[in-house]
């Protein structure tokens, strides 16, 4: 009996402190151990509750709501993996201006880029590139076939679009002789993977010489390794063997790789529409 009495009042003295506190509702006695969250009767019930009886009153227990965090994970670097292109800009636009103040000199300008790549821990290509880029929209070809022939020698750039800038620059600087010799370098280096882009290149380069017979030796090598020109290289081709007199094989070629179809904007919507084709012209 005496230990009934004792814990009814450790129940008063609790219900008592949670009054003065404001953890226990007037409403329904319903203490709140979080003191946070209003009582049913206004119409807001508490989330996941739990009601206890302490005594004479009621406990509402809130359990803790688990809450989804998105921590994102550690972000590796690897050093080895990424190849840094800040300042980038900067180095192709100084080394612009270095080559575009030196004579012309091979020597001098190999010394000149030397320098330039001295403190450099690995080779600025993607620098290097872009350069070659402003020197494209500037028209300095000589400056282009320098610095490429550079970048070669170093063993740098051997990629499909340095060659092609490479064709190009000795093409407006009238130089058919290293473009042969280049060309040749390229087929025996890469035989299966010249790609479409310097074969158009080289039949644009010899038809804009005037030289069919080169731009007919190019297209069977294209024929050889599967290689299908697109549409203006189709053209070319053909006009070729026009200017040769060989009407017959400008039709074949016609009819093998001119596009049966074309597609066309009308109304606001892409239309394909038949072509007319040229070898019955």
């Amino acid at each position: 009996m005496l230990v009934e009495l004792e814990l009814s009042r450790q129940n008063r003295k609790m219900a008592d402190l949670g009054l003065k506190l404001g953890f226990i509702c007037p409403h329904n006695n319903r203490l709140c151990f979080n003191g946070f969250l209003p009582c049913r009767r206004i119409g807001f019930p508490s989330l996941s509750s739990k009601v206890i009886k302490i005594g004479d009153f009621s406990c509402s227990i809130d359990r803790p709501m688990k809450v989804n965090v998105n921590r994102t994970g550690k972000r590796e670097h690897h050093l080895w993996m990424k190849r840094d292109s800040a300042g980038s800009g900067q180095k192709a636009l100084h080394l612009v201006r270095i080559v575009l103040r030196l004579p012309n000199e091979k020597e001098a300008v190999y010394e000149a880029l030397d320098k330039w790549t001295a403190w450099e821990t690995e080779f600025p290509l993607i620098a290097a590139a872009k350069s070659l880029e402003i020197l494209r929209k500037r028209n300095q070809w000589l400056r282009i076939i320098q610095v490429t022939k550079w970048m070669l020698s170093k063993g740098q750039g051997l990629t499909m679009g340095t060659y092609d800038t490479l064709l190009l620059a000795f093409d407006m600087d009238g130089r058919l002789d290293e473009v042969e010799a280049m060309w040749d370098t390229i087929l025996q280096t890469h035989t299966r993977s010249v790609s479409k882009r310097l074969f158009s290149r080289m039949i644009s380069l010899y038809d804009h010489h005037q030289m069919p017979n080169k731009i007919i030796e190019v297209f069977a090598d294209m024929e050889e390794l599967g290689v299908k020109p697109d549409d203006d290289t189709v053209k070319r081709i053909a006009r070729a063997f026009g200017n040769l007199g060989e009407a017959e094989k400008r039709n074949q070629v016609l009819r093998k790789y001119e596009r049966k179809w074309k597609y066309l904007h009308f109304n606001g919507e892409r239309v394909r529409a038949r072509t007319t084709p040229m070898w019955d012209q």
